[in-house]
């Protein structure tokens, strides 16, 4: 079971709903939530949705604190932990805003900027991302080089450019966000697969420059397992939206060596092998596997 606590605020007078989620973060999570809420001042109608998915370290009991302290806070907790994205899900699944931005709790992201992103939504942007491309940006070299590979691919995925693909500071519009939300997963992933499916969809996102700071307390990102299980659900997200920008060019690579091996059997062997014939029926077993994903992908459309 999952509990809620906070304020009780009526669905028709929330435009800007912040999902914040929360795994054992004692160290940061009451000067981020208290930068945020004088950050969100300006806002009228607005409501902090923090997800608590199950801390062990004390965070539990400085939310309890928080939530009655600030009106517009709202606490919800996981019995037990189900992920970054999970807790996302939770959150936007819970809000009542029409405008959704979601932030993390360990200080690193400059809250004070959601009111511009919040106003390019409110412009007609159905997804606005604080990209950190701005000065004083601070996360490690590996893990930017990682990030340069995997955005490399998604900008040749969804054919727009992607100044940073897995920002977690984000405003969504309500409606467009929850068309997604049962295929976005429960990691770490959940940005870069929202990032994917906006674009392939034709949806308008938008990038503002923003600044990014080292956390507060350590990181819970395990290098290797993670960046593994990104690159999974990257392809397995980009087959869902994008199956023959994934599929075209193993079957451009497919019908190549069969031309190129068939056609030295038949000019220097002077006939058509087994090999030919299993290369010919692969390839077209592909090619047809490819034009039929993207025509069910178009009729969903």
């Amino acid at each position: 079971m999952d509990a809620a606590t906070g304020s009780n605020i009526d669905e028709l007078q929330v435009h800007l709903s912040v999902v914040v989620p929360c795994f054992d973060e004692r160290l940061a999570v009451e000067q981020t939530l208290r930068k945020l809420e004088r950050a969100l001042a300006p806002i009228e109608h607005r409501e902090i949705i923090v997800v608590d998915d199950a801390s062990t370290d004390g965070t539990s009991q400085i939310l309890d604190k928080l939530a009655a302290e600030i009106e517009s806070l709202r606490v919800i907790r996981h019995a037990a932990n189900r992920g970054y994205g999970g807790a996302l899900k939770t959150g936007i699944r819970s809000a009542k805003g029409r405008f959704i931005a979601i932030t993390d709790s360990d200080g690193s992201y400059p809250n004070d900027r959601i009111p511009d992103l919040l106003a390019r939504a409110e412009a007609g942007a159905d997804m606005v991302v604080g990209a950190r491309i701005g000065e004083n940006v601070v996360y490690s070299r590996l893990r930017a080089l990682a990030k340069v590979i995997m955005r490399r691919y998604c900008v040749w995925i969804t054919r727009q450019p992607i100044p940073d693909l897995n920002s977690g500071l984000r405003v969504f519009k309500r409606e467009v966000i929850e068309r997604f939300l049962g295929y976005l997963p429960d990691t770490f992933s959940f940005t870069t697969t929202a990032t994917i499916a906006f674009m392939t969809n034709q949806y308008l996102v938008e990038y503002i420059p923003i600044s990014y700071a080292a956390r507060i307390g350590r990181s819970k990102i395990s290098p290797i397992k993670d960046t593994i299980r990104f690159l999974q659900l990257i392809v397995r997200t980009a087959l869902y939206f994008a199956p023959l920008r994934v599929l075209g060019p193993v079957i451009v690579v497919l019908w190549m060596v069969f031309f190129g091996v068939a056609g030295y059997d038949v000019l220097i062997g002077r006939d058509l092998t087994q090999k030919d014939l299993l290369l010919l029926t692969f390839a077209t077993y592909v090619t047809l596997l490819g034009l039929l994903a993207d025509m069910i992908d178009k009729r969903l459309r």
